[in-house]
């Protein structure tokens, strides 16, 4: 698959994975804080910020992005919308693994993720192991639910499992998981997302330095 934007050289989990891995993006809140513009599209380098997370999962074997469809996504991939629309992670995260046929392992990531890199995916892929997934965890210890990597098998079994009337937050479903936390040093961090424009900014200042 190829993924518009830069080229995000570097190891990916594709070697350290058996059928590679596939990705999900769920890219279709409302972002009110921005508006209610559409916020995956707002550019970060120039480059809007969807089109950063494919091509940091450009080497995916399937690829879903659970929001509209938008300019600049490439064919290959495939767009589906939770329902209801807007219904959230949980409903998007069930939308797309109907979506497609999925290999074993499959990353699942905010579609506002302008910082991701292939790197990044490596060392979530290096760290899964045995367990069913792998999430990368910001400086104070709190789990990034949208950045990190899973066994397909277990996200499918947590879904079935969750009652219609359950907490539809996505912490809710995948915290009673086995799941590996991984800091990371990185500057800046891979699971910066963009909810406010002051996240925006911040964004820019990074890619610039």
């Amino acid at each position: 698959m190829t993924a518009a934007g830069p080229d995000p050289a570097g190891r990916g989990p594709g070697a350290m994975t058996a059928g590679g891995y596939g990705a999900i993006i769920v890219a279709g809140g409302a972002a009110r804080r921005f508006g209610g513009v559409d916020k995956a599209v707002l550019p970060v380098g120039g480059v809007p910020m969807i089109q950063r997370v494919l091509a940091a999962v450009s080497d995916a074997t399937v690829t879903v992005v659970v929001g509209p469809r938008r300019t600049g996504v490439p064919r290959d991939v495939i767009v589906v919308q939770e329902q209801p629309p807007g219904g959230g992670p949980v409903a998007a995260l069930a939308a797309a693994l109907e979506a497609a046929e999925w290999p074993q392992t499959v990353a699942l990531l905010a579609g506002d993720l302008p910082l991701f890199t292939r790197d990044a995916l490596g060392d979530l892929a290096a760290a899964l192991d045995d367990h069913d997934g792998a999430v990368f965890t910001d400086r104070d210890g709190r789990e990034q639910w949208l950045c990190g990597l899973w066994r397909t098998a277990s996200l499918r079994r947590q879904v079935a499992a969750l009652p219609e009337t359950a907490d539809q937050a996505l912490r809710g479903l995948l915290r009673p998981m086995d799941v590996v936390r991984v800091g990371s040093t990185a500057d800046p961090p891979p699971w910066f997302d963009c909810d406010t424009e002051d996240d925006l900014r911040r964004a820019e200042e990074f890619r610039a330095r």
